[in-house]
């Protein structure tokens, strides 16, 4: 699983191309008069992943801290941190499903983002509970938000992996395969399964996020570990945090430039917003020096020991920079 799929990275680098380019010109200066810099930042087409990227793309905030970014789509996490190892992107944006990467060392948590309820465990009609899923055909993509819920699902429901048929698969592949009937049910997440519900509006929902009370699912922005000490990181920092800003204070026209980014239409990301909750930079602020990000993060290191992607929990504050966070207030 951790092995660089540089096949992959370079795919999914030449697919972005030309989807996301900040405003902003390379022979300008920043506010502080230093040169322009580029970064290289990845996300995901959903509102959690593209909300705060649309926005400084709309208000000019790269070019007010002296940046221009490049922004390629990916379709999770887990590619985005392979590609912060292998120097092709600076920063990316990861589920809480792919958290298990930063705890393992391998990118650093720069900002927390929102707390996700997207995922779901799914099903083909006819099953009606978890239970059933007993030797059924699982779709999953592996490291993602939607085997972390799949997990959970099954334990809640007395059930391993191995007593399903899981079967990994990559994002894409789970809308086909669910829609042709090829697999009984998935662990996946919106907004990808309303477009399953256009072909399969008679799917059923087995499992979600707020099923379980006694884990938070916040998803990050994160940056390779040979970037995150430079001075870009602290100006990338201070852009997320105007466009938290922005975001919690503008929702409607939040919305409305992410639907823009993203090409679709305002009512669908206006729905995928609607399953995530959005957190302010003084929540942020408050919830990252009173340590409870910091018990976000070990009641999911937790679950990540408990199901073999972690062999120890690591203290957050070596893989969550809070003080860089915290230490951007204007």
């Amino acid at each position: 699983m951790r092995t660089t799929r540089r096949t992959l990275l370079a795919t999914a680098l030449t697919a972005s191309l030309g989807l996301g380019l900040a405003a902003c010109g390379s022979d300008e200066s920043g506010s502080g008069g230093d040169a322009v810099e580029t970064v290289k930042f990845g996300y995901i087409a959903d509102y959690n992943g593209t909300s705060l990227l649309a926005i400084a793309n709309d208000q000019g905030l790269w070019e007010k801290h002296g940046l221009e970014a490049e922004t390629p789509v990916f379709t999770n996490g887990p590619l985005q941190i392979q590609a912060l190892g292998a120097g092709d992107l600076d920063f990316g944006y990861i589920g809480p499903g792919a958290m298990w990467l930063p705890a393992s060392g391998q990118a650093k948590v720069i900002a927390i983002n929102t707390l996700g309820n997207s995922d779901r465990v799914i099903a083909q009609q006819g099953i009606t509970s978890l239970e059933q899923l007993e030797g059924k055909k699982v779709g999953v993509p592996e490291g993602t938000s939607g085997d972390m819920i799949l997990s959970l699902a099954l334990e809640k429901a007395g059930l391993t992996k191995d007593d399903v048929e899981l079967t990994p698969m990559d994002p894409s592949t789970i809308v086909s395969a669910f829609s042709s009937g090829q697999i009984d049910a998935a662990g996946f997440w919106y907004p990808a399964i309303a477009t399953i519900k256009e072909q399969d509006p008679d799917l059923v929902e087995l499992a979600k996020n707020s099923d379980f009370t006694d884990v938070q699912f916040p998803t990050a922005f994160v940056a390779g570990n040979d970037v995150v000490d430079q001075e870009k990181t602290t100006k990338t920092i201070a852009v997320l945090r105007e466009a938290m800003a922005f975001r919690a204070e503008n929702p409607e026209e939040a919305v409305e430039v992410t639907a823009k980014m993203l090409g679709r239409p305002v009512e669908d990301v206006q729905a995928d917003a609607d399953n995530n909750t959005v957190l302010t930079v003084e929540e942020l602020d408050q919830d990252t020096q009173d340590g409870t990000v910091d018990s976000w993060l070990d009641g999911m290191q937790t679950f990540f020991v408990d199901n073999g992607k972690l062999d120890a929990p690591a203290d957050p504050k070596t893989w969550y920079t809070g003080d860089l966070f915290t230490g951007a207030a204007q």
